[in-house]
């Protein structure tokens, strides 16, 4: 298949060029996602977190990788070797753009693991080539993505699964059940924590990028900006231009858990106070602060200390507060129970049904025997928008006011500028 101007394979031998780039944005047509037998045929974008993703498909009967990419070469290379090594019955194929999957008939689905600006341009691509999605958390760059990456999976009928995996955990489905049953009583706030101990990013210097890395299609549906030496691998998430710092980064997971253990979809309030405390870098994300949420019968907060892993506390990944007693989650695949004067009361840990292959094998079994997913896009993306929301907040130092029934923003031009990002001409999804 053919774009107007330039083949994908032509583009994949000189993807430097931006005139190239752009004349290859828009999306195929639509293809079956059909395979042999039973066998579900995957590709997986991004070989960081996506290497997992390799893992975890494999981890799953009767899945094969036919493609891993990455646009830095030297990853690619060493990720193809990992993988080769996980599947001896089949050589999957390296490529560093990942339309190239797009073009493969007998692809059923692609996993996209690469860096947030990429999650919807990319998934509603894949999704309008006719393959099923696995999209990293948080799934959307901005509010505005968040409802075309929903949008875009009901348009063309495709099974859509978030990677929030604990959705998947046999221990926190039970617990969260326990919740809906009463064992808590009404459940009236949830605390979230994140602890971490992360450096210093310093000041980037500008230069030229690694002759293996190319920044051109990295950027993709971005705006271009000059190369700097602290963006790539992994520092994108605490600048604003590509990512939504640790609130979209480790936020989004405690904050699906605790949405879901509430039984509420979208608040009435939200605000976020914090700030880049603990260095003086190039990092423009909070890397302290907590957001808090009303949903107006009940409420839930993050609490985020990037910088400093509080050892001296031993606080939950996620709390649940009731009438009766309150229930805690470590961020594994387990709860405990407390009544009222702190006795534990009720326990479940270990066992089947943690780490990421449940995830893997639930996107599967919908793809399959359409199996309900845990995460449906749908889903998923009513818990990114708390995330979303926060970071608004922050940015416009706001109390956000919120449609309930939507979501939307009421009464703040500022903030509501901030809905939808710009995209580089040519770029901009389309549902």
């Amino acid at each position: 298949m053919k774009s107007p101007a330039l083949s994908r394979r032509r583009f994949v031998q000189s993807s430097g060029a931006l005139g190239a780039v752009l004349a290859l944005a828009k999306p195929p047509a639509i293809l079956p996602a059909e395979s042999p037998g039973n066998r579900v045929v995957v590709g997986v974008m991004g070989l960081s977190r996506g290497m997992a993703h390799v893992a975890g498909h494999l981890g799953v009967n009767n899945v094969e990788v036919a493609y891993v990419c990455d646009v830095d070469s030297a990853r690619l290379a060493s990720g193809l070797k990992t993988a080769e090594g996980k599947q001896p019955t089949r050589k999957p194929q390296g490529v560093g753009d990942f339309r190239r999957i797009l073009d493969d008939k007998n692809v059923d689905a692609v996993s996209i693991a690469a860096p947030n600006f990429w999650h919807t341009p990319a998934a509603i691509l894949a999704m309008q080539a006719g393959k099923h999605v696995y999209v990293e958390k948080p799934g959307s760059h901005n509010p505005w993505e968040a409802e075309a990456i929903v949008a875009a999976a009901a348009k063309y009928k495709r099974k859509c699964q978030m990677g929030n995996q604990r959705r998947s955990y046999a221990n926190v489905i039970e617990g969260i059940q326990k919740l809906r049953e009463g064992v808590i009583g009404k459940v009236l706030f949830s605390r979230c924590y994140y602890n971490g101990a992360r450096p210093s990013i310093k000041k980037g210097q500008p230069g030229q990028p690694p002759a293996t890395f190319n920044w051109t299609l990295w950027q993709g549906p971005t705006p271009e900006r000059p190369y700097k030496d602290n963006l790539h691998p992994y520092n994108w998430h605490w600048h604003w231009h590509y990512g939504g710092g640790e609130m979209a980064n480790n936020g989004v997971h405690a904050l699906d858990v605790s949405r879901w253990g509430l039984g509420v979809d979208y608040p009435t309030k939200v605000t976020f106070l914090g700030a880049r405390y603990q260095f003086a870098d190039d990092q423009e994300t909070p890397d302290t602060g907590s957001a808090v949420y009303d949903f107006g019968h009940c409420g839930a907060s993050w609490d985020d200390s990037s910088c400093n892993p509080r050892k001296g506390e031993k606080n939950p990944f996620v709390a649940f507060y009731g009438e009766n007693g309150m229930m805690a989650m470590s961020g594994g695949n387990d709860y405990t129970v407390f009544d009222n004067a702190g006795k534990e009361v009720d326990k479940k840990s270990g066992g089947p049904g943690g780490g990421d292959v449940p995830h893997f094998q639930n996107f599967s079994d919908a793809i399959r025997e359409n199996k309900p997913l845990n995460s449906p896009i749908s889903e998923g993306q009513k818990s990114a928008l708390l995330c979303h929301l926060a970071n608004i907040a922050y940015r416009t130092d706001s109390v956000l006011k919120i449609d309930p029934k939507t979501g939307r923003i009421l009464d703040n031009p500022e903030a509501q500028k901030l809905w939808k990002r710009e995209y580089r001409p040519g770029w901009e999804p389309k549902v």
